[in-house]
């Protein structure tokens, strides 16, 4: 079951922590969860070029804390903080509650997996071969440490008619492995021939002892059915 689900929901409680924490009673549930939704999407849509990792809400007793895991807090914050500010208001009025924000910076972009995943996506919807875009991200997230990444590409591909799906692995992607630190990341490409789907697996060693294994240079990386050295 460890290649069936979300990998952070294996280690809930475990190793991760949840991104909306809060507590409800029955009624309050449901608008809750709405609000939260409503929440990221705004900050999703306003924050397009600010490589926004995780939004994490926490609601308190009297205020909302939401902090921003970004690659790029400037661009948020804009000039004189005016954009943060305007941002705020606006969570403010949908929300009816007062509002904190925190911007935090990540730190290693290429360790994150949703990030490695919009970057991919981002370069299909530039038109650059997407065999090529894979293995660019799949060398910068190695050479940053990672101990293993999968990325799997979904549809027309390169303008094919006939859509399909395609998988690049190297080093170690431990699924069921319950203290392996493994980052997931989902992200949609829309390109002239249709939605191109790109999600991404990379594996940061294990929480509790060992750190991640290195990856030797003739590692074996799968592509479609079929399994391809790198160098040949």
């Amino acid at each position: 079951m460890g290649q069936k689900v979300h990998p952070f929901v294996l280690r809930l409680g475990y190793i991760r922590n949840w991104h909306s924490r809060w507590y409800a009673k029955s009624p309050d549930y449901g608008r809750f969860i709405k609000e939260d939704y409503q929440v990221r999407k705004l900050i999703k849509e306003r924050t397009r070029q600010a490589a926004v990792s995780t939004i994490i809400i926490e609601r308190l007793t009297r205020r909302i804390r939401i902090r921003i895991l970004s690659a790029r807090p400037g661009i948020i914050i804009g000039r004189h903080g005016a954009d943060i500010e305007r941002l705020r208001e606006d969570i403010n009025s949908l929300l009816q509650r007062e509002v904190s924000i925190d911007i935090e910076e990540v730190k290693k972009p290429f360790l994150d997996a949703q990030l490695v995943a919009e970057n991919v996506a981002l370069q299909l919807e530039r038109r650059i071969a997407f065999r090529r875009a894979v293995k660019r991200a799949i060398e910068q997230s190695i050479n940053a440490g990672a101990g293993g990444i999968k990325i799997c590409c979904a549809g027309r591909l390169n303008g094919a008619e006939m859509s399909r799906t395609e998988t690049f692995k190297r080093g170690s992607i431990p699924l069921q492995t319950l203290r392996a630190d493994i980052d997931y990341g989902f992200a949609e490409s829309r390109t002239t021939y249709g939605i191109i789907g790109v999600k991404a697996w990379i594996y940061r060693g294990e929480i509790l002892g060992r750190p991640a294994v290195s990856v030797k240079p003739q590692q074996e990386v799968k592509s479609g059915n079929r399994q391809v050295k790198e160098g040949t």
